[in-house]
């Protein structure tokens, strides 16, 4: 019956959350609620395992987010990403430009958060789209699109990828060494298939574009994560460096790609450990930043940008811990003895199965729910209490559910219509970009993922 329970509160998730409107951390409390008291774990260890599991993966991954989300808030404050783009479009000109926009989405940027990622993309966009041709906004609309998704989920420090590899117990320097490689790769093979469909007649500007200029007044605030809601981008840029400014994300990868290269290279100690430790490398990054931030806008600018990634860290600690708890209550069911039956095949098709149907979870959790970290994480609070109980690397699961998370991007995320409107597309413009590109992006990057399973 725990199996029955456990469909069930996941429906109920999915309902409270799309149907009647409820906030994704109330709906997987109370989900949490019923499938502890409906499956017979009691009501004291219902409690415990909510409490539990929430403390459990805010010590994996609380400070990574906070660091992450103060990183991306403060280098936000100093313009750097509108930078970094801009230098790719006078390096690269505009013709190569969808191609380095998804590339630098999908490695640099994954330190901020999607909503800010694509109030900074879409400018440069739309003012590049004409120099393209009659396709450009598309293109570059998809490469926005999948960029800053295939970061999201498997690029460290994408909130996605950080929190699915918390669930999962994946060290952060292991899930970097893969996710590093997949996203990018992703993302381009993406860009440049749905580059072939434009061509292929794909994309109609009269019905596809919208008429209206969406940036004409100076483009709208950002939303709810990554700057305040009044915020004036048009005072960003302040004069640092780039290559400076890109110090507090890349010092940190350094030093967390040092820690894995040593730890698999068997020279490894207690300081490079130390040095390594994800934590601690996120902590330099975020002291660099906040040094920046200091010396370049001075320290009421800074402080507004702390103040803004503190009530954004909060929103994603919530419901990233949430997540968790829901992933302990599931293993309190004594789910994972059950499911372990599913793998009862020879080893090949079990490796096949377990990843199949990690990926399946997590696409119709994202079809129904509309949010990727949510989805993201409700799998893998689903699938964490099995990985004991089958012979599949936690990496290779992981991904999985990173890239089914990915899944059709559509009309039931709030992502959706503030992508349409900042890229100036019809409702149907942005089916055919974003729900198509984050398709395309989940299903290319499965069968590596199934490659990687088999031989790690």
């Amino acid at each position: 019956m725990e199996v029955v329970h456990t469909v069930i509160a996941i429906v109920l998730v999915v309902g409270l959350i799309i149907w009647v409107k409820v906030d994704p951390v109330i709906s997987l409390v109370i989900a949490s609620l019923y499938l502890g008291l409906a499956a017979g774990v009691g009501f004291a260890d219902t409690i415990a395992a909510i409490t539990g599991g929430f403390g459990s993966i805010m010590a994996e991954v609380g400070l990574l987010i906070g660091f992450g989300v103060l990183i991306g808030a403060l280098l936000h404050s100093l313009g750097t990403f509108r930078k970094l783009v801009a230098a790719l479009l006078r390096v690269l000109g505009a013709k190569r430009l969808p191609y380095a926009l998804t590339a630098a989405l999908s490695t640099v940027f994954p330190s901020i958060y999607v909503d800010v990622q694509v109030v900074l993309a879409a400018p440069i966009a739309r003012s590049s789209a004409p120099h393209i041709g009659p396709r450009g906004l598309a293109h570059l609309a998809g490469a926005v699109g999948t960029g800053i998704f295939a970061g999201y989920v498997f690029v460290v420090p994408g909130l996605a990828a950080v929190s699915i590899a918390g669930l999962l117990d994946v060290p952060l320097g292991t899930w970097m060494l893969y996710g590093v490689v997949l996203g990018p790769v992703t993302a381009l093979v993406t860009t440049f298939l749905f580059g072939l469909m434009l061509r292929a007649g794909w994309w109609r500007p009269e019905t596809d574009e919208a008429e209206d200029d969406p940036l004409g007044e100076g483009g709208p605030a950002v939303g709810t994560a990554g700057t305040g809601p009044d915020e004036d981008d048009s005072l960003s840029d302040v004069d640092v460096p780039l290559a400076v400014s890109l110090l507090p994300i890349l010092v940190p990868l350094v030093m967390i790609a040092f820690g894995a290269f040593a730890d698999l290279g068997g020279f490894s100690n207690s300081f490079v450990a130390f040095i390594g430790d994800a934590n601690v490398a996120l902590f330099v990054g975020l002291l660099g930043a906040y040094v920046l931030a200091r010396a370049a806008s001075g320290n009421d600018r800074t402080e507004q940008a702390i103040k803004t990634g503190f009530h954004t860290t909060g929103e994603i600690l919530l419901i990233t811990g949430i997540g968790g708890s829901l992933g302990a209550v599931i293993e309190a069911t004594g789910l994972d003895a059950t499911l372990a039956g599913l793998f009862s095949a020879s080893e090949g098709a079990a490796v096949v199965t377990s990843i199949l149907l990690a990926w399946v979870i997590a696409a119709v959790l994202h079809l129904a729910i509309g949010s990727v970290s949510v989805a993201a994480i409700t799998a893998a609070g689903i699938i964490a209490p099995v990985l004991g109980s089958i012979d599949v690397a936690p990496i290779a699961v992981g991904l999985a559910i990173a890239s089914g998370s990915m899944f059709a991007l559509t009309v039931n995320s709030n992502f959706f219509w503030m992508f349409k409107s900042l890229l100036g597309l019809t409702t149907q413009g942005a089916l055919k970009t974003m729900t198509t590109v984050t398709s395309m992006a989940s299903l290319i990057s499965l069968p590596p993922v199934l490659v990687i399973a088999l031989l790690v």
